[in-house]
């Protein structure tokens, strides 16, 4: 039985989920129900057998116009005291990068599918994200810059992994929109489509080819990507060999090698 949530839709077909953020009428401001939401979700995938990929998009006609802006209101607590509100304070930064953290920490592929708006929160979330594609209306921005606070969720710790780091600091400096067509030139989205529902036909046919593949090995995969972003070429490739020297799955070879040969789809147990 599916999870259901306030600010979140949740569909699954042929091992491949679909989450779209739900608050179609406020542009998909993230809310506080949507921040713990978002993680609630993305550890049920994590943890559930059966999807193998997972799409991140957005319903309405925006797909994330960043923070609700009335989340503002109590971020330091109700202490009077200037140590203890400082406190507050930084433990909820530290509980909202939790709960982006929660899409790059799923084993599962993540693809997010943006149209429109992604702006402020928006960017932090779709950072979170294993692949970016985007339409032709997309744009981007770090829009905190211009709310006269520092960007503190992880757009600015993930993007420059991403895309060059003098196009990062442009955006960070100056708030600007970064339009879809940008974002693939520099790398942060691999295509850009017609419009939404073009988009979410070819990202779902993406996801589906992903779903295709041995799940066990997909995961290592993800694992390793991340490890590496974050750490040296030795310390990568230590990890590797002790991952694979207990994960390599002799099921899942046997399978890939004999459909191969026989020029067939593999199936893996999930």
């Amino acid at each position: 039985m599916l999870p259901s949530f306030e600010t979140l839709e949740l569909h699954i077909d042929q091992q491949v989920a679909t989450v779209s953020l739900n608050r179609p009428d406020k542009a998909n401001c993230m809310n506080a129900p949507m921040w713990t939401e978002l993680q609630s979700c993305f550890e049920w995938l994590d943890e559930e057998p059966s999807v193998r990929a997972v799409i991140l998009a957005g319903n309405g006609k925006h797909f994330c116009a960043g923070l609700d802006l009335a989340m503002f209101d109590g971020l330091h607590g109700s202490s009077s005291e200037p140590s203890r509100r400082a406190e507050h304070l930084r433990r909820t930064i530290l509980r909202l990068q939790d709960n982006l953290s929660a899409i790059e920490k799923c084993r599962k592929p993540v693809l997010a599918a943006i149209h429109n708006t992604c702006i402020g929160g928006g960017v932090d979330m779709t950072c979170c994200a294993d692949i970016r594609y985007a339409t032709e209306d997309a744009y981007f921005s770090i829009r905190e810059i211009d709310l006269g606070m520092t960007a503190d969720v992880g757009t600015l710790q993930r993007l420059p992994k991403l895309i060059p780091d003098g196009v990062v600091r442009e955006l960070a400096y100056t708030g600007r929109n970064m339009d879809a067509e940008e974002a693939r030139e520099v790398g942060f989205v691999n295509r850009v489509y017609e419009d939404r529902e073009t988009m979410l036909r070819e990202v779902t046919a993406i996801a589906h080819s992903i779903a295709r593949k041995s799940p066990l090995a997909m995961r290592g995969s993800k694992e390793m990507l991340v490890y590496s972003r974050d750490h040296s070429v030795a310390e990568g490739l230590n990890y590797i060999a002790t991952w694979n020297s207990g994960m390599l799955c002799q099921a899942d070879l046997q399978a890939g090698m004999q459909a191969q040969m026989e020029k067939k789809q593999a199936v893996y147990e999930d």
